[in-house]
């Protein structure tokens, strides 16, 4: 808890590793700042349970299928946003693997986000590790189990050094791979 950001010290973005529905529940039911996270269409759109809620929370959309003109609209509005909200002093959720794991394993980062928004908005990122999720409710679960898990915060990832940097293609990776490191280191696997 004491590498969460407080209020006055402004907004940051947690990253972290993605296993289950159930994650971020778990990140919001442990942080005392309210969290705006980068949420699939398929949430606002397909599954009415969670369209309220999404829409109720103020979640940031984002369009990961159709065409590539619509996922490319959505990704520079979604960007905007979330670069407004940090520099208000917020806070984004991200998942820097795109969408729950499979296997109940870390996977790769998908795009660079996590690092652009980060350098865009001057703010540091706090990885966290999810441990446990997945046996809760995995992505081919409809109903949670009651099982116990765990929730790392790592302290604050601070990248002022590439700010202004935010489209150099190889400061982005080097950052994305900082960040699955310390996300890895976490819970345990690296």
């Amino acid at each position: 808890m004491e590498n969460i950001p407080k209020k006055e010290k402004g907004g940051f973005i947690f990253a972290s590793n993605h296993q289950s529905f159930f994650d971020f529940l778990v990140l919001v039911g442990v942080s005392p700042r309210r969290i705006y996270f980068l949420t699939g269409e398929v949430f606002f759109e397909k599954w009415p349970w969670w369209s309220w809620l999404v829409n109720l929370t103020g979640q940031i959309k984002i369009v990961r299928y159709g065409d590539e003109k619509e996922r490319k609209e959505s990704a520079i509005k979604a960007k905007k946003r979330a670069i407004e909200l940090l520099l208000q002093g917020k806070v984004i959720g991200i998942y820097p693997e795109g969408t729950r794991s499979r296997t109940g394993k870390l996977q790769k980062a998908r795009g660079v986000g996590v690092a652009y928004l980060a350098l865009a908005a001057k703010v540091p990122i706090v990885p966290v590790g999810m441990i446990g999720t997945y046996q809760i409710m995995s992505p081919y679960d409809h109903i949670p189990k009651i099982k116990k898990c765990k929730i790392r915060i790592g302290e604050p990832l601070n990248f002022s050094k590439y700010y202004s940097q935010e489209n150099d293609r190889k400061v982005l990776k080097k950052i994305n791979k900082e960040v699955m490191t310390q996300i890895g280191e976490l819970i345990g696997k690296i």
